[in-house]
C-alpha cells in the first residue's frame, strides 16, 4: 500500500526529529551535569578550603551546608562526627527553645539545653567554662537554630600552670626555672618564646625554633590560615606586664577533613555526567555512520542518474546493504525507507520518460519522414498543374481546367488540413481548452455534427445514423474544442474505412456521466495499434492502405477528452469494426 506524499513526509520528519531530539536531549542533559558538577566543586573545593583552615566559622559555615534540620530535630552525615572528633571538636545544634537537638562529640560537662542568658554570654564571650564556642545562628524555612563548635585548647591550660609556676613579672625568674621549663617544653617537642610588648623576643625554652624575631602580621596570618603551617600556635598574654607568652607544638592533626555529602554528589554527578557524555558522543557518531552512509549511497545515486544509469541506481552490492534477504529493510536504513522507494520510483519514472521521449522521437523522425512524402505529393501534382498552366504551350478544354482545379484545390485543403493539425497540437499545449467550458446541450450539438458529414457529398457512399438520448443532456465543454473532436473521431472512421461502410454515433446518459458513442463496422485494429492509438505522430501499421494524415488526430481528440475531464475508450479487433466511447461528467 502506497502512502501519499505528505504522510511519507510527516514520518519521515518525525523519525528524524525524534532521532535528533533525542541526540540533543542526551547532549542537554550531559551539559547540565557538567555544570552541576562544576558549581558543586566549585562549593566542594572552597568549602574543603574552609574546613581545612581549622577555623571555627569556617567549619561551622561548611558542615551547615550538609545539615538536615527541621522542627523535630536535625541530622547530619555521621563521618562529620569523626572529622570533628579529629580535629578536637565537639557540635550541639540548639532549637529556639534552647534544647540541644543534635549533639556530637559534648563531654559531659556541657549542658544538654540553655538558657537565653547562656546563649547570650556564649555569642559575646566565645567561651563556655574552658571552652572556646564559636557560634553560627541560621534560619531556614521557618526553622530558627544555633550552632555550638566547641574546643578545649590544652596548649594554653598548660601556659597558663607554667606562667603562674615560672613567671616573675612576665618573665622567667630564674635559672633554675628556665632549665626545669626547658625540659618540659622540650618533651612536648615545642618551643617556648617570651615576647615582649613590641613583640621582640626576650626569652625561650625548647627546642630552637630558628625565629628571631616575627613580622607584625606572622602570628596573624597563621591564626587566619593554620592549615598551610606545619606549626600550632598557642598563646597567653598577661595584661599586667604587656608580656606574651607563645608555644610553638608540631601540628599532629588528622587527616585533612572532607565534606562526605558534597563529595558524593560531585562524585556520583561525574560519573553520571561522564556516562551520558559518552553515550551522547556514541550517540552522535553513530548518528554521523547511520545517516551519513546512505547519503553517500543517495549521492553516488544522483551520480548514476546523472549519467542516464536509470535501469540499476542502486548496484547488487548496495542493495544488499539496503536490504535483507527477505526483502526487508535492514535497521541502517529503514529510517530512510520512503527515501529509497520514492528513490527508486523516480529513477523508475526518469527511465520511462526517457524511453517515451526516445520513443517520441523516433515516431516524430517517422512521422517527419511521412508527412514530407505527404506535403511532396500534393506540391508535386500543384506545381506540375501551374507549369503547365503557366507555359501557355498547350490548350485545355473547359472540362480539363475544371479537373486541374479540383486537384489543386484538393491538395491544397489536404496540406491546410496537415498545418491545422500542428498549429491545433501547438493551441493545445499551451491553452487548455478546459479554461473556457460552458453549459452545453449534448443531443443538439452531436446532431449537428453528425449532419455536416450526412450532407456533404464527398461522404456519399458512407452511411451515418444518429441516436439522441431520450432527454436533454448538458455538459460543460468549449463548443470550438469538441467540435474539432467530433471531426477527428468521424472523419478517422471514414477514412480508415472502405467505401460502404456504416458509421452510428449515439448519445447517451449513464449513472450521471453523459456518453457518446462513435461506432464502425470497418476493419478493426489490432493491438499494437489500439496501444498507441492515441501516441502523437502515431499513424497505424497497416502496410496495405494509403491514408493521408499527420498522426495528430487521435492524439488531440485525446487531449481534448481529458481537458473537458472525461475518459476515451477504444475497442475493436481485425475484422469486426471499431467502438470509441467517450464519457463526460452531465449536469
Amino acid at each position: 500500500m502506497k502512502h501519499p506524499p505528505e504522510a511519507k513526509t510527516r514520518r519521515i520528519a518525525g523519525r528524524l526529529g525524534l532521532h535528533f531530539t533525542a541526540q540533543f536531549f542526551a547532549i542537554w542533559v550531559s551539559v547540565l551535569i557538567t555544570v552541576f558538577v562544576s558549581v558543586f566543586a566549585l562549593f566542594y573545593f572552597t568549602a574543603r578550603d574552609q574546613i581545612r583552615s581549622d577555623l571555627p566559622d569556617e567549619v561551622l559555615s561548611s558542615l551547615s551546608l550538609e545539615a538536615v534540620i527541621d522542627p523535630d530535630g536535625a541530622d547530619l552525615p555521621d563521618t562529620w562526627k569523626d572529622q570533628l572528633k579529629d580535629m578536637g571538636y565537639w557540635l550541639q545544634i540548639v532549637n529556639r527553645q534552647g534544647s540541644v537537638v543534635y549533639s556530637a562529640n559534648a563531654p559531659n560537662e556541657v549542658p544538654g539545653r540553655y538558657s537565653a542568658v547562656d546563649l547570650l554570654r556564649i555569642d559575646s564571650t566565645g567561651q563556655w567554662d574552658e571552652y572556646d564556642v564559636a557560634t553560627l545562628y541560621e534560619e531556614f524555612d521557618g526553622v530558627s537554630s544555633l550552632y555550638l563548635l566547641g574546643r578545649l585548647d590544652q596548649n594554653r591550660k598548660v601556659l597558663e600552670r607554667w606562667f603562674g609556676q615560672y613567671a616573675d613579672e612576665g618573665k622567667i625568674r630564674t635559672p633554675d626555672g628556665l632549665r626545669a621549663l626547658d625540659a618540659e617544653v622540650r618533651q612536648r617537642q615545642g618551643s617556648l618564646r617570651v615576647l615582649d610588648s613590641n613583640g621582640r623576643i626576650v626569652q625561650s625554652a625548647g627546642t630552637d625554633g630558628g625565629v628571631q624575631n616575627y613580622g607584625a602580621l606572622d602570628l596573624v596570618a597563621n591564626r587566619f590560615e593554620p592549615a598551610k603551617s606545619k606549626i600550632k600556635y598557642s598563646s597567653f598574654y598577661d595584661e599586667t606586664t604587656g608580656y606574651t607568652w607563645l608555644l610553638e607544638t608540631p601540628r599532629t592533626d588528622a587527616a585533612q577533613p572532607e565534606q562526605p555529602l558534597l563529595r558524593t554528589v560531585i562524585l556520583v554527578s561525574a560519573v553520571v555526567g561522564a556516562v551520558i557524555l559518552l553515550l551522547a558522543l556514541g550517540l552522535a557518531a553513530w548518528h554521523g555512520y547511520r545517516y551519513g552512509g546512505p547519503l553517500l549511497l543517495f549521492i553516488r545515486g544522483f551520480e548514476r542518474m546523472g549519467r542516464g544509469e536509470y535501469e540499476q541506481v542502486f548496484t547488487e552490492k548496495e542493495q544488499r546493504r539496503i536490504f535483507r534477504k527477505n526483502g526487508r529493510f535492514r535497521a541502517r536504513y529503514k529510517l530512510y525507507r520512503e527515501v529509497i522507494d520514492g528513490f527508486s520510483d523516480m529513477a523508475d519514472r526518469l527511465a520511462e520518460a526517457r524511453n517515451e521521449r526516445l520513443r517520441l522521437e523516433r515516431s516524430r523522425e517517422e512521422w517527419m519522414a511521412g508527412i514530407s512524402h505527404d506535403l511532396r505529393t500534393p506540391l508535386s501534382a500543384v506545381q506540375g498543374y501551374g507549369h503547365l498552366l503557366e507555359s501557355g504551350q498547350f490548350r485545355w478544354s473547359e472540362q480539363e481546367l475544371l479537373e486541374m482545379g479540383a486537384t489543386i484545390r484538393e491538395k491544397s485543403s489536404y496540406m491546410l488540413e496537415l498545418l491545422q493539425d500542428f498549429s491545433l497540437t501547438f493551441e493545445l499545449k499551451n491553452h487548455t481548452p478546459g479554461e473556457r467550458l460552458e453549459p452545453m446541450e449534448l443531443n443538439e450539438f452531436v446532431r449537428r455534427a453528425v449532419l455536416r458529414y450526412v450532407n456533404d457529398p464527398a461522404w456519399s457512399d458512407v452511411s451515418f445514423e444518429f441516436e439522441e438520448n431520450g432527454a436533454p443532456i448538458r455538459i460543460m465543454a468549449n463548443a470550438k474544442w469538441f467540435q474539432r473532436l467530433l471531426d477527428n473521431l468521424i472523419s478517422n472512421a471514414v477514412k480508415h474505412n472502405g467505401a460502404g461502410t456504416a458509421i452510428s454515433i449515439e448519445v447517451r446518459r449513464e449513472e450521471g456521466s453523459a456518453v457518446v458513442t462513435v461506432r464502425d463496422d470497418g476493419v478493426g485494429m489490432d493491438e499494437q495499434t489500439q496501444a498507441r492509438l492515441f501516441d502523437r505522430y502515431y499513424r497505424g501499421t497497416s502496410t496495405d492502405e494509403n491514408v493521408d494524415g499527420s498522426g495528430l488526430g487521435m492524439s488531440i481528440a485525446h487531449a481534448v477528452v481529458t481537458a473537458h475531464l472525461g475518459t476515451i475508450a477504444v475497442r475493436s479487433s481485425p475484422g469486426n469494426g471499431t467502438v470509441i466511447a467517450l464519457k463526460f461528467p452531465a449536469l
